[in-house]
């Protein structure tokens, strides 16, 4: 990307926290998905984050993640500067995470645009999001909140929806209109429905806004929370005692979806392929198969191929222990074999890893969640 391509107002803004517990027990508390490799890529989703956004910016890029994971990312980044890396004491969700961001910058250029993009998400197209982040700019720039939209493949129902409203006539930004509502995640007949319309997109917690705006649109939601974050802005001396006390909400909840009851969020249609990676039935659909044999086409493996062993079978196989593993007549398996603990359940139960995580944390074995 040339630089007559960035923009100089946008600075890029990774969240990177959670701990990917449906990928359990690959992804745990102390070392969550976008710390992993999960593609097969050589890059951690962490790190394909950051090399999708560096030309976007010009290397301006902000990570905000928890203490438990500063070491992790500092050494996966070593081209983010350590005072771009904004630790959390604590979780306190994504309004604080990505506010947090928005008040330093802020105070660093008052015309800032922050663009916040998840640290654990898989992207197709990279030059098509970089069109798309582009249009996002041009309607910030305007004043508004800007989404982007993921056109729905299928009827989803673990995803929340954007729903497309009037165009907005925006220089630069053809495909730019405004969000009639945010709906949360959907049964499947509504999903289906959504889908048959064509006017609703998933939300994929991508946000462009003006670094001023969103503070300033927070201020009227959640006072204390914005001032709260603007005061740790000011006085970083004051971030321990003033965090605990911030309000704990998701920035869709505390902002996007009051401001486009206001009309003042717009969202522009993603034609990329995305995925969140939620559970092992998606990250089946990202690896490659394990060869080129009949028996190995409809296995899936991140990891040393060569020491799975497949006959008359298909699923998933995570394989980080080193161990031989075998499949023999199961099919749709998932199976995820570590160093400490080996897991086997089937792709279409991939959700409800995480109720196993809880089950080991009431069992007392929370060293290993």
């Amino acid at each position: 990307m040339s630089d007559e391509a960035t923009d100089p107002r946008l600075y890029c803004v990774i969240p990177a926290g959670g701990a990917g517990t449906r990928l359990w027990p690959l992804s745990r508390s102390g070392r969550p998905k976008f710390l992993h490799d999960l593609t097969g890529s050589g890059r951690s989703l962490l790190q394909a984050t950051y090399d999708r956004l560096a030309p976007l910016c010009k290397g301006r890029v902000l990570v905000v993640t928890g203490a438990r994971h500063e070491a992790a990312v500092t050494s996966q980044l070593p081209r983010v500067a350590a005072g771009d890396v904004l630790v959390e004491p604590g979780p306190r969700d994504s309004m604080a995470a990505i506010g947090l961001a928005a008040a330093v910058l802020e105070r660093r250029d008052p015309e800032a645009i922050l663009g916040s993009f998840a640290a654990d998400h898989v992207i197709e197209g990279e030059e098509r999001f970089h069109a798309c982040v582009r249009e996002a700019v041009a309607v910030a720039a305007q004043g508004y909140v800007v989404t982007i939209g993921i056109e729905p493949t299928y009827p989803a129902t673990g995803f929340g929806y954007v729903r497309e409203g009037e165009a907005l006539d925006v220089p630069g930004a053809p495909r730019a209109r405004l969000v009639s509502e945010f709906v949360e995640k959907p049964d499947g007949g509504t999903a289906a429905a959504y889908l048959s319309l064509g006017t609703y997109r998933w939300n994929a917690g991508m946000f462009v806004v003006k670094a001023s705006v969103l503070l300033d649109l927070l201020a009227q939601y959640h006072p204390e929370l914005a001032s709260g974050l603007r005061a740790i802005a000011a006085n970083p001396w004051v971030l321990n005692q003033t965090w605990k006390e911030l309000d704990k909400i998701a920035i869709d909840h505390a902002v996007a979806e009051p401001a486009a009851a206001a009309g003042r969020v717009a969202v522009i249609a993603g034609d990329f392929g995305w995925d969140d990676v939620g559970d092992f039935d998606s990250l089946a659909g990202l690896l490659p198969a394990a060869g080129e044999t009949p028996d190995r086409e409809n296995v899936a493996v991140l990891g040393p191929a060569d020491n799975v062993h497949i006959r008359n079978a298909s699923g998933v196989v995570v394989n980080r222990s080193g161990r031989q593993v075998v499949l023999l007549g199961l099919e749709d398996v998932v199976v995820v074999d570590t160093p400490d603990v080996l897991m086997v359940t089937t792709r279409r139960q991939a959700q409800d890893v995480k109720s196993i995580v809880e089950l080991m944390k009431e069992r007392g074995y929370p060293e290993l969640t």
